[in-house]
């Protein structure tokens, strides 16, 4: 296999979920890129028609909400029925919450857990059947925030260190199915949202560039570009690994 076929992904049709923007459209675009068909997922309609046409042909939407997990079976044969199969799934959709541990409630801590792992798990379990037909790939999209301590953030801390556990779990699971599954865990990466954070903050960002070791942050195209990787021939011996995409951020300070 020559060095452009081994990465390529022609043929393939990836589900990114949260895919209307952030990390979730830097996925899709790199993902088509790569030749495979996308389908955008998410709530908002309007955000994913946009993204769509950001991308170009190869790019299709749909709308769901991975929280409401009764109604992801009737989703799923939906999506089929209009786009085909799925090979790929990258579960990017999820919410964070600011806020100290003590002062978070049951019910917040419920709901992240319901967006970030529920909804995901459900998503996976439910895609299963088409994933395997021709050896497919699943991708969770984790965060530094499993990997060391980050204060104020613990119910996001937690729900993304639970899908260390279902990576491991279904790697194991899926194999004999010949499906893979992985995660990539980002660092700081330079969106609008981190953006609007720092201006307020200043000495946040100036703390974040001391600690990563290329004193910069990550783009949300670096995600997009290890996600393709993960799903590509090129990594069809990689599986039940977690990638870190964060300049060097967790290996030490």
């Amino acid at each position: 296999m020559s060095t452009p076929e081994v990465f390529s992904l022609r043929g393939r049709r990836a589900l990114v979920t949260g895919g209307g923007s952030g990390i979730g459209l830097a996925c899709a675009r790199s993902l088509a890129a790569c030749g495979a068909e996308v389908v955008l997922a998410g709530r908002r309609e309007k955000e994913l028609n946009e993204a769509a046409a950001s991308i170009g042909a190869s790019a299709k939407v749909q709308v769901m909400d991975v929280t409401d997990t009764a109604a992801i079976p009737a989703v799923v044969a939906e999506l089929q029925a209009k786009h085909g199969a799925i090979d790929l799934l990258i579960n990017n959709a999820g919410i964070n919450l600011k806020k100290p541990f003590v002062e978070t409630s049951e019910a917040e801590l419920l709901g992240i857990l319901q967006t970030n792992v529920v909804g995901a798990l459900a998503l996976t379990r439910a895609l299963h059947p088409q994933l395997k037909v021709g050896g497919g790939s699943v991708v969770f999209i984790s965060s530094m925030a499993a990997l060391f301590g980050i204060p104020w953030v613990s119910a996001y801390s937690i729900s993304k260190s639970a899908l260390t556990g279902a990576v491991r779990t279904l790697a194991l699971e899926f194999g004999v199915d010949a499906i893979r599954v992985n995660a990539v865990a980002p660092g700081w990466i330079d969106t609008a949202m981190s953006r609007k954070a720092f201006e307020s903050d200043p000495a946040r960002k100036q703390k974040i560039l001391s600690r990563t070791p290329l004193g910069c942050l990550g783009d949300t195209s670096d995600i997009g570009w290890t996600v393709a990787w993960l799903c590509s021939p090129a990594a069809k011996f990689v599986t039940g690994t977690i990638v870190p995409v964060d300049g060097g951020a967790s290996i030490g300070f």
